[in-house]
C-alpha cells in the first residue's frame, strides 16, 4: 500500500461512518458505475492516469466518484430527492461512489487509455490522501443498506412490477439485447435487478446518479418505476403517431382506388378528361410522329398523370417526362443535300488552304451520297485534331451548311459527370436528359451535324467517366439504340453526323479514339495566314468596327508584320484579334477627329508598329556558320521553329559530355548516341583518340528556359560535333532533321510540314530530311517544295557530304 503524506477529511451531511483502508481514486463525470455491471471508462487527466497506474501495480481496485450535475439537471428529475455531496477542490462530487475492479486496460493508437471495470459495491468516501507520484487515494466504507430487508415482500413486489413494466417496454424498444432481458427477468434479488436495469437503460446522467446514491433498495425500485413508466408513455405516444401515419396512407390508397373506378366510368361514358394538361399533351401526341413504343409509353404516362393530384410532386415529374418524350425528334429529319460539288464550293468559300482536310471530308460526303441513293448507310464519325485556331469548329459548320443540316456544338471541356452525356434518373429532383437529347430537342431534327468540341479535355471523378459514356454515342454498332437514363427508351443516333474535335490526339482515351476517323489539321503556313487575313479576317474586322473597306486598306507589308512579329500561333485567332485591335484604334481616331472622314488610310508595317507598339516576337534566324554549330528543326504547338545547336571542346578534361539547354530524357539519349557515333568515326578525319581523353565536350541548345525533347535532333547534333572536330563550319542557311542510330543511319521523324515551314520563315534555303520522310514531303504544297532545296539522306555520310563538302575523306 502506498505511503500516506496528506489527509483531508470528507465532510458529508448525515453519513457518519468509520474509515477503512484507502484505494486509488478516479474522478469523472460519466459514466455512472453500478455494482455487478461491466462498464467501459475513458481515463484522462494526470491525476486519473497516476491513480490508474497505481491500481494496476496493486490490487486493480479503484474508487469512482462522479461529479454532481448542474442544478437545472437536478431540477428536471421526475421524482423528488436530494443528493449527498462533498467539495473536491472546488468541484462538487456525489458522496456515494462505486468500488470497482479493473478487468482490462486498453491503450489506443492516439496514446489515450480506456479501461473496462466491474462494479463491486456502493461506497462512501471518508477522507482523501495522496500516494506515490501524487496519485489520489480515498478512504472509504461500504454504504449500509437502510430500510427493510432486501428480500422483503414489499421489495419482491416492487421487483415484479418493475420487471413487468420492462417486459411491456420491449414492444416499443425491440433493440434491447436478449441477454439483458434474461438478466433482468432472472435477477437473483431486487437489488441486483434494480442495478442491472439502472445500468442498461438509456436514462439521463442525473437520473442514473440518483439511482446510484439512493440509500436503499426500496428507493431505487420506486425511482425505476417512475422512469420506466415515463418510457412506456413515450413509447405509446410514438405508436399512436405511427398508427395515424398509416391511417393517412390508407386514405391515399383508398383515393387511388376510387380514382381508378372513376377512370373506368369515364371511359365507358366517353367523357373527355377534365385535366387541361392531359388534354394538351394528348393533342400534342396526335400531331407528332413517334415510334410505336414511344406512343405506348406516352399513353401509359398520360393515364397515370390523370390520376395524380396536381399538387403532388409526382405530377410535375410525370408531366415533364411526357413533355420531353414529345419534344424529342424521333422521326423528324431534315432533307439532305448530298451534292459534293456544292459542298466543295462552300468549303472553298469558307476556308483557305487545308486541301488535304477538304479532300477527306468530300470523300466522306461522296460515300454518303452514294449509299443514300442505294437507301442505306450510316453517318460517319469524324475527329478533327489540330492546334487551337486552325478552323476545326468552322469546318463543322461549313459541312452542315453544305448538307442543309442543323448544326449543334457542345463543348465537353472539363465535363466530369457521366450524367452530362446519359442524363439523370427520373427519381432525382431536377432530373434532366443528357446533352445529346437536350440538343436534339433544341435543333428539332434527328439528323443534325453534331460537334463534340474538346473531347481530349474530358475529366472523370467519383461521379463517373463521361468518356466511357461517349463510347455508346460514337459507336455506329450501338448508337442506333442509344439509352438516355432520363428518357429510358432507345433513341436512334445513327443518322446524326458526329464530328469531334481535339487539340492533342494522345489525350483521347484509346477506346474512344478507335471509334472515330481521325483527320489532322496542321497549322497554317505564313503564306496561308496572309491569304486568310486578306480574304476573310480583314473584311470581318472592318465590318465589326464600322469601317469602310474602301477607306481603310491593309497592305501586304502590314499583314506580314503582324504575322511575323505580333503573333506566334498555329491558327489565326490571335491574328484576327490583332487586326481587330488595329481597326479599333483607327475607329477611335476617326471618332475623335484625328483622322478626317474622307481621308483614305493604307495600313503598312510602319503604321502597325506605331499602333501596336514594339514587336512582341523575334523572327527565327539561321545560326551563323561557325565550327561546332548547326541548325536543326523542331515542331511546337504554335508551328515549326529552327533549333540552333552549339558544341565546344574544353581542354584539360577527361572525355566527359555535358548537356545543357533544358533537354528532355529522349533528347539527352539522342545526344549521347550522336557523340558515341562521332567518337567512333573521328579517326577517319584525322582526330587522334587522345583528343577525347584530354578534352571535355559541352553541347548546348540555346533558349534554355524552354523545355526540349525528342529524337529528331540526332543528325543535327552529329554534324555539329563533326564540324567541331575538323574545325570546319557547315554550309550557310542549312537546316536538318532526323534521328540517328549508332550505325549512322538517319531514320524518319514527325512534323515534317511544320518544320519545313518554320525553316522557310527563318530564311533557310536548304534542308536535310530523312529518306523515309520523302512521302511526307511529296504531300507538301508546291510553294514550299519549290522555295526550299530538299536533300533526302539515308545515313550520316550522305548528310556530311552535303553539310561539309570539304571534310577529309
Amino acid at each position: 500500500m502506498s505511503s500516506e503524506n496528506t489527509n483531508n477529511s470528507i465532510v458529508v451531511d448525515g453519513l457518519g461512518v468509520a474509515a477503512e483502508h484507502p484505494v486509488f481514486l478516479l474522478r469523472m463525470r460519466e459514466p455512472v458505475i453500478f455494482p455487478f455491471a461491466l462498464t467501459s471508462v475513458p481515463v484522462d487527466g494526470r491525476n486519473n492516469l497516476n491513480a490508474l497506474d497505481g491500481a494496476m501495480r496493486d490490487d486493480r481496485l479503484v474508487a469512482v466518484f462522479n461529479e454532481v450535475p448542474q442544478t437545472d439537471e437536478l431540477n428536471r428529475l421526475p421524482f423528488p430527492g436530494t443528493l449527498s455531496q462533498f467539495n473536491d477542490s472546488g468541484v462538487q462530487r456525489a458522496a456515494v461512489g462505486a468500488l470497482a475492479r479493473v478487468v482490462k486496460e486498453i491503450r489506443m493508437p492516439d496514446n489515450s487509455r480506456r479501461i473496462v471495470v466491474r462494479g463491486l459495491k456502493r461506497i462512501i468516501g471518508i477522507s482523501m490522501l495522496k500516494g506515490v507520484n501524487e496519485a489520489p487515494m480515498v478512504r472509504y466504507r461500504v454504504m449500509p443498506e437502510s430500510g427493510s430487508d432486501n428480500f422483503s415482500n414489499d421489495n419482491l413486489g416492487r421487483q415484479k412490477g418493475v420487471v413487468r413494466m420492462f417486459q411491456e417496454l420491449l414492444q416499443f424498444q425491440p433493440g434491447i439485447p436478449e441477454e439483458l432481458q434474461l438478466a433482468v427477468v432472472g435477477a437473483a434479488s431486487p437489488s441486483r435487478c434494480a442495478d442491472t436495469l439502472a445500468d442498461a437503460m438509456n436514462f439521463a446522467y442525473a437520473e442514473k446518479l440518483m439511482l446510484l446514491t439512493a440509500p436503499n433498495v426500496e428507493a431505487r425500485l420506486d425511482m425505476l418505476t417512475v422512469l420506466l413508466n415515463r418510457e412506456l408513455e413515450a413509447g405509446k405516444l410514438g405508436m399512436q403517431i405511427q398508427a395515424d401515419v398509416q391511417e393517412s396512407m390508407g386514405a391515399s390508397q383508398r383515393e387511388f382506388y376510387l380514382r381508378e373506378q372513376l377512370k373506368v366510368i369515364r371511359k365507358e361514358l366517353g367523357e373527355i378528361s377534365s385535366n387541361a394538361d392531359v388534354a394538351e399533351l394528348t393533342e400534342r401526341l396526335s400531331k407528332v410522329k413517334v415510334p410505336e413504343k414511344v406512343e405506348e409509353t406516352v399513353k401509359k404516362e398520360l393515364d397515370r398523370l390523370e390520376l395524380i393530384p396536381q399538387n403532388a410532386p409526382e405530377y410535375h415529374i410525370s408531366y415533364n417526362y411526357i413533355s420531353w418524350l414529345l419534344d424529342v425528334p424521333w422521326l423528324k429529319f431534315s432533307e439532305d443535300r448530298l451534292d459534293c460539288r456544292e459542298a466543295e464550293k462552300i468549303l472553298e468559300a469558307d476556308h483557305f488552304g487545308l486541301t488535304d482536310v477538304k479532300v477527306r471530308i468530300l470523300e466522306f460526303l461522296a460515300v454518303m451520297q452514294r449509299r443514300n441513293e442505294e437507301g442505306a448507310g450510316k453517318a460517319p464519325i469524324l475527329c478533327l485534331v489540330g492546334p487551337p485556331g486552325v478552323g476545326k469548329t468552322s469546318i463543322g459548320r461549313s459541312i452542315a451548311n453544305a448538307m442543309h443540316r442543323e448544326f449543334i456544338r457542345v463543348s465537353l471541356g472539363g465535363v466530369r459527370d457521366e450524367a452530362e452525356i446519359r442524363g439523370h434518373r427520373r427519381t432525382y429532383v431536377g432530373a434532366m436528359p443528357g446533352r445529346v437529347v437536350q440538343n436534339l430537342k433544341r435543333c428539332g431534327t434527328g439528323n443534325p451535324v453534331f460537334m463534340l468540341d474538346e473531347v481530349d479535355k474530358l475529366a472523370h471523378d467519383f461521379r463517373g467517366d463521361p468518356a466511357s459514356a461517349l463510347l455508346e454515342v460514337l459507336d455506329p454498332e450501338q448508337n442506333f439504340a442509344f439509352n438516355d437514363n432520363y428518357i429510358e427508351l432507345p433513341l436512334d443516333l445513327s443518322k446524326v453526323f458526329f464530328i469531334a474535335t481535339a487539340n492533342v490526339l494522345e489525350e483521347i482515351p484509346g477506346p474512344l479514339r478507335d471509334r472515330m476517323e481521325i483527320i489532322s489539321l496542321p497549322g497554317y503556313t505564313a503564306l496561308e495566314k496572309h491569304e486568310i487575313a486578306k480574304r476573310y479576317l480583314v473584311k470581318r474586322q472592318l465590318r465589326e468596327c464600322g469601317l469602310d473597306p474602301k477607306q481603310v486598306k491593309f497592305r501586304a507589308s502590314a499583314l506580314n508584320e503582324i504575322i511575323d512579329y505580333y503573333t506566334m500561333e498555329a491558327g489565326v485567332r490571335t491574328l484576327e484579334r490583332t487586326i481587330g485591335q488595329i481597326c479599333r484604334k483607327i475607329t477611335r481616331k476617326l471618332v475623335a477627329g484625328e483622322i478626317a472622314e474622307t481621308e483614305k488610310l493604307a495600313v503598312d508595317a510602319k503604321m502597325v508598329r506605331s499602333l501596336l507598339g514594339a514587336r512582341k516576337f523575334l523572327r527565327d534566324k539561321a545560326t551563323p556558320p561557325a565550327p561546332g554549330c548547326a541548325t536543326g528543326m523542331a515542331w511546337t504547338s504554335v508551328g515549326g521553329v529552327v533549333l540552333p545547336v552549339e558544341t565546344l571542346a574544353v581542354p584539360g578534361g577527361k572525355g566527359n559530355l555535358k548537356l545543357t539547354g533544358s533537354l528532355g530524357k529522349v533528347m539527352q539519349e539522342s545526344a549521347e548516341t550522336a557523340f558515341t557515333f562521332i567518337r567512333s568515326r573521328a579517326g577517319e578525319w584525322g582526330v587522334k583518340p587522345e583528343f577525347f581523353n584530354d578534352h571535355d565536350f559541352h553541347i548546348h541548345v540555346p533558349d534554355g528556359a524552354t523545355p526540349k525533347d525528342g529524337p529528331s535532333a540526332g543528325i543535327t547534333l552529329a554534324l555539329a560535333l563533326c564540324s567541331l572536330l575538323i574545325r570546319t563550319p557547315l554550309i550557310p542557311k542549312l537546316a536538318m532533321t532526323g534521328e540517328i542510330t549508332l550505325q549512322g543511319n538517319v531514320t524518319a521523324i514527325g512534323g515534317v510540314r511544320e518544320k519545313l515551314v518554320g525553316a522557310l520563315r527563318a530564311g533557310i534555303t536548304r534542308v536535310i530530311v530523312p529518306e523515309e520522310n520523302r512521302k511526307d514531303v511529296e504531300e507538301l504544297p508546291e510553294n514550299i517544295r519549290t522555295a526550299l532545296k530538299i536533300d533526302f539522306v539515308k545515313n550520316f555520310a550522305e548528310a556530311r557530304n552535303i553539310a561539309i563538302p570539304e571534310v577529309p575523306r
